[in-house]
């Protein structure tokens, strides 16, 4: 059975997208620990991150690092990366802008319309 990010990646699943390239997709968290919390997610559906094959691993982290930037320029905010590695099967990235009301475990609830602006300021042309 693929994975939820697999499904989002073939257009099964909707997802609120800010980037895409051949090798990764990004897109907002639905359960976001702040506001403008991404996932980067490699296109290949690997369990574990240190097992990418290394191009794959590359591009993850070559667009991790481009989002970061461009999410800190766009929210003025440092921005934590996160590899978990339990929640989804599916290697991934979280990228959390850091917020002062931030609080471990605590998710945010926001409309989809909150969601959709927050796309919009996010999205990498």
């Amino acid at each position: 059975m693929p994975s939820v990010f697999s499904q989002i990646i073939k257009g099964d699943i909707p997802c609120y997208k800010i980037y895409e390239d051949d090798k990764t997709i990004a897109f907002l968290d639905i359960h976001p620990e702040s506001r403008g919390h991404v996932l980067v997610v490699p296109k290949n559906e690997v369990d574990k991150i240190y097992d990418l094959p290394d191009e794959d691993y590359r591009a993850l982290m070559d667009a991790v690092k481009k989002l970061s930037k461009h999410m800190e320029s766009k929210l003025n905010a440092r921005i934590l990366w996160k590899v978990v590695g339990t929640d989804v099967p599916h290697a991934h990235v979280h990228l959390m802008p850091l917020d002062p009301d931030w609080q471990y475990g605590h998710t945010l609830e926001l409309s989809d319309d909150e969601f959709e602006q927050i796309r919009q300021n996010l999205a990498f042309n």
